[in-house]
C-alpha cells in the first residue's frame, strides 16, 4: 500500500466537538464521585468484537462515564512505534489534538475496549485544558442516549484515510455492529469537494 496515511499508524478519532474544561452543556452529567464505576458498566466478551462494555444498570443521555487514558505519544513517535500495524483491523490509538496521541496499549483503562459502532450509544469528546496545555487535555466518553441495563457501550472510531478506501481496506476494517443501518466498516468515506457551480456559487 502507497502513501503515508496508510503506512503510518491508524488512529481513533472523537466526535467533533472541542470544549474547554468547565464549560458543561446543557443537561450534561457527571458521574457522583460516591458512585463506583463497576455499578454502571463493566467489561466482558462482547458479540461485536473481542471484549465489550456493556451497561449494568440503566444510564441516563448525556452522562460523563469514562475518560480514555493511556501513556501520551506525540504523532510523530505514534507513526514510528506502529508503522505496519494498520493491518490489524485495531488500534487503541486515539488523536487528542494536533499534537499529541493517547496510546491505550500502555496505561490504558477500560475505555480501550468500548467497541465501534455506525449507530452509537455514546460519543468521544476532547476537553481541552483552560490554560491551553495541550498535555492535559482528555478525551471522554459520554452516553448520547439513555443506555439500558445489559446493552453494550458504543461509540463512532471516526477512523479515516487520506487513501481509496479499497475493498481489501474496508473488510480489514470491518464493522461488526450488526445495526440496519451499518456502512460495513469503521472507516470514514471521503468526503467529496462540493461542486459550486450547481447552485450558481463560485
Amino acid at each position: 500500500m502507497q502513501g503515508d496515511a496508510i503506512r503510518n499508524a491508524i488512529r481513533r478519532h472523537p466526535f467533533a466537538v472541542n470544549r474547554v474544561a468547565g464549560n458543561r452543556y446543557d443537561g450534561r452529567l457527571s458521574l457522583p464521585q460516591f458512585v463506583p464505576m463497576s455499578r454502571l458498566f463493566k467489561q466482558r466478551r462482547s458479540p461485536i468484537h473481542g471484549n465489550g462494555v456493556f451497561a449494568v444498570a440503566t444510564i441516563p443521555a448525556k452522562t460523563e462515564l469514562v475518560e480514555y487514558r493511556g501513556r501520551l505519544l506525540t504523532h510523530a513517535q505514534a507513526d514510528r512505534m506502529y508503522d505496519g500495524t494498520t493491518d490489524t483491523g485495531h488500534t487503541f490509538l486515539f488523536t487528542l489534538n494536533e499534537r499529541y496521541v493517547i496510546d491505550a496499549n500502555f496505561e490504558g483503562n477500560v475505555a480501550r475496549w468500548i467497541n465501534h459502532s455506525c449507530v452509537p450509544n455514546c460519543r468521544a469528546v476532547v476537553e481541552e485544558n483552560q490554560q491551553g496545555r495541550r498535555r492535559e487535555d482528555r478525551v471522554l466518553i459520554e452516553s448520547l442516549r439513555e443506555i439500558a441495563a445489559g446493552e453494550e457501550l458504543t461509540y463512532d472510531y471516526g477512523i479515516s484515510l487520506g487513501e481509496r478506501l479499497t475493498p481489501r481496506l474496508k473488510k480489514i476494517w470491518e464493522c461488526r455492529c450488526g445495526h440496519a443501518r451499518c456502512i460495513g466498516t469503521m472507516l470514514k468515506p471521503k468526503r467529496k469537494p462540493v461542486d459550486r457551480s450547481k447552485n450558481g456559487t463560485t
